[in-house]
């Protein structure tokens, strides 16, 4: 059974709560100087300050970490990837930069299509192999949690394959991964036309396979305009839910469809991306639990506008941040970029960025009563920062400042 302090943190954030924050809530993060956390085995069992809690325990019975002049906080969760791919599209990110539309690509067989051969054509084997190294890379950045993606398959055989990745690399890497079935990511140009058939493949051909081998916790769907409709998503998530399956919604991102009141109409978990997301959307997701989890990294590499996160925020709504971690759009699982891009882009404050991306991302991805936040009786996912205070986290711009990483109360980086 292993026992560990962390004494003497300068800021000690807790982000204490098992329900998401919301609004003005989300900058409420439970700060506590010359912080003191206590771990046996792999539950927190202490919270406080480092002198009241230490007249409660022997500290030869413990290995103990001395935060002194370092910030602790609960361990990100990453809580939109797509980190199960094949190939890469570097020339495409160069077409971009040159003018061409995301859309335009997709329309020509870029985009989406063109991960999907590579994804094919790519082995079980593979995919664990560069998942544990997209893994490690995560972890080192604060990452404890992380939701992965199918979706670059299209067809039963890759999509299964793309799960079986991720159960896999769930019992053997140190990291908890969350898994969605995204089989409704794109529309192959031989199904243009054809979603409904389509989506008949997803729903009666796979989805019994994913649901049967208990591969996804998770359904998600692209609705967006020329991909899947406002119908078309309504029904493929219902179909989800009836088979036991939680669900997410990729929503207006491109274009304001509707998404985000979609997501609040089927109580999904979370609506994500939000760029053209309506107001009347927006006071919905407000007044609802669903998590609108924004992916700023995105809209930077796309060069689009950002989600209206200050605005989210002062509505009222649970905002969540992810990196979308994927080979196209996206080609970056930078925690520390994401914090920089959300506090001089989007207007969100570090305290704010802390609660998207811990307690808020954790209720994403249906964890938030084990993890998200450093209290009695949650899992001992930690992260120590190599400064004094949660401040340098968007002053030392997408700069990797986690200096240890404590994952079930074991030490997976640092000390």
């Amino acid at each position: 059974m292993s026992k560990l302090i962390i004494k003497n943190a300068s800021e000690l954030v807790t982000c204490k709560g098992k329900s998401p924050k919301h609004g003005k809530d989300m900058a409420e993060i439970g700060m506590i100087n010359n912080g003191c956390v206590v771990i046996e085995n792999d539950i927190i069992t202490d919270v406080g300050t480092t002198d009241e809690i230490l007249k409660k325990y022997n500290e030869n019975e413990f290995k103990v970490i001395d935060a002194s002049n370092k910030a602790v906080l609960p361990g990100f969760i990453d809580s939109h990837t797509h980190f199960i791919f094949g190939g890469y599209r570097a020339d495409e990110f160069s077409w971009r930069l040159r003018g061409d539309t995301y859309m335009s690509i997709m329309e020509r067989g870029g985009g989406i299509t063109s991960s999907v051969r590579a994804t094919r054509d790519t082995s079980l084997e593979e995919f664990i192999e560069v998942g544990k190294k997209r893994l490690d890379k995560m972890m080192a950045m604060g990452v404890t949690t992380v939701e992965g993606k199918s979706g670059y398959g299209l067809d039963r055989e890759t999509e299964l394959k793309q799960l079986e990745a991720m159960k896999e690399l769930n019992k053997i890497h140190p990291l908890d991964i969350v898994a969605t079935f995204l089989g409704p990511h794109s529309v192959l140009p031989e199904y243009k036309g054809k979603e409904e058939e389509f989506l008949d493949i997803m729903i009666d051909d796979v989805m019994p396979n994913v649901v049967d081998n208990k591969l996804a916790e998770f359904a998600d769907i692209f609705c967006e305009k020329n991909v899947f409709s406002i119908e078309q998503s309504r029904r493929f998530l219902n179909e989800a839910k009836r088979a036991g399956l939680k669900v997410k919604i990729h929503a207006d991102e491109m274009y304001q469809l509707g998404g985000a009141e979609l997501a609040v109409e089927l109580s999904a978990s979370s609506a994500d991306h939000l760029l053209q997301a309506s107001d009347e959307g927006i006071k919905q997701l407000a007044n609802s639990e669903v998590i609108a989890t924004l992916l700023p990294a995105t809209a930077f590499c796309l060069k689009e506008e950002y989600a209206r996160g200050r605005y989210m925020i002062d509505s009222g709504c649970a905002v969540a941040l992810a990196t979308d971690f994927n080979p196209g759009s996206c080609f970056t699982n930078s925690i520390p970029l994401v914090i920089a891009l959300a506090a001089l882009h989007m207007k969100m404050s570090i305290e704010e960025i802390i609660s998207a991306l811990t307690i808020n991302a954790a209720a994403a991805v249906g964890r938030n009563d084990i993890v998200g936040s450093i209290e009695i009786g949650k899992k001992a996912d930690i992260i120590i920062l190599e400064y004094p205070s949660i401040h340098f986290l968007p002053y030392h711009a997408a700069v990797n400042i986690v200096e240890t990483v404590i994952k079930n109360g074991e030490i997976i980086k640092g000390e």
